[in-house]
């Protein structure tokens, strides 16, 4: 499996796609810290842009990736290797590359601006943390619908369909049921549907750590009420978890079953 990741490793580090994803944080970074000095508004601008944009990436290269290496999955399964390590070393490989983009572009600009010297280290470090868990759970999502779709255009498309939804329509029928059943008592609702969403559950969390979910108005007390404790934002961190693992999981079953 290790063999396999640092493969797709040296692989993604020669396609030019990696570069220009790391770029552009660097200079998505660099642009924001130039024009506000002001690091907390910074991560609270930067957190509007990784939600939506984090799982965009993750979904479309992790297809993308797929297919395009197929012909070398196919070599891999006719050789005496266990499918489960090749498939966890292939999406490890994708998941992890993204990841250290991530990391590594905004980063740089926050280190050089003096986030060690700020107040918002362990805000930025909580951004980053979140946007390394959408990279991996949006690309197992993606490596899912691959491996069940063998038609490119159809796997392409179930996979904008799924951000789309995870992104906007999701949020909209969520407001939609609030407003409906708006004289029901909707608390646990609220949590268990946000709980649904890692897109949602991500933002949450960025905002009760930045102090102003009262933006959000009746449900911003509902969240703070019960993420604003620790065990709250224990318990939305292992939901994040369950996320990653679960995909993960039913990729390498797939993966067993699937006659290749």
């Amino acid at each position: 499996m290790f063999k396999i990741l640092k493969y797709s490793v040296y692989d993604l580090m020669r396609s030019r796609w990696s570069y220009v994803y790391l770029l552009f944080y660097l200079m998505l970074g660099f642009v924001l810290l130039f024009l506000n000095n002001d690091l907390s508004k910074a991560v609270i601008t930067l957190m509007n842009i990784i939600v939506v944009l984090v799982p965009l990436i993750g979904t479309i290269f992790g297809i993308m990736y797929y297919y395009n290496s197929k012909e070398f999955t196919d070599l891999l399964l006719a050789q005496p290797i266990r499918r489960s390590s090749i498939f966890l070393g292939l999406y490890l490989g994708v998941a992890g590359s993204l990841s250290l983009s991530l990391i590594i572009g905004l980063g740089l600009p926050f280190l050089i601006y003096g986030l060690f010297k700020s107040g918002v280290i362990w805000d930025f470090s909580l951004l980053l943390l979140i946007g390394t868990s959408l990279s991996f759970i949006f690309t197992a999502l993606s490596f899912n619908i691959a491996i069940s779709q063998d038609n490119k255009i159809k796997g392409f498309g179930y996979t904008v369909l799924l951000w789309l939804f995870m992104a906007v329509i999701y949020d909209g029928l969520f407001l939609l049921s609030l407003i409906v059943f708006e004289e029901y008592p909707l608390d646990r609702f609220s949590i268990i549907a946000t709980m649904l969403n890692p897109i949602d559950l991500s933002r949450i969390l960025i905002l009760l750590k930045l102090d102003i979910a009262a933006l959000l108005g009746y449900t911003g007390a509902v969240f703070q009420k019960f993420f604003g404790t620790q065990s709250g934002l224990i318990i939305a961190l292992c939901v994040l978890m369950l996320w990653t693992v679960f995909p993960v999981w039913r990729l390498l079953h797939r993966a067993e079953r699937k006659d290749f």
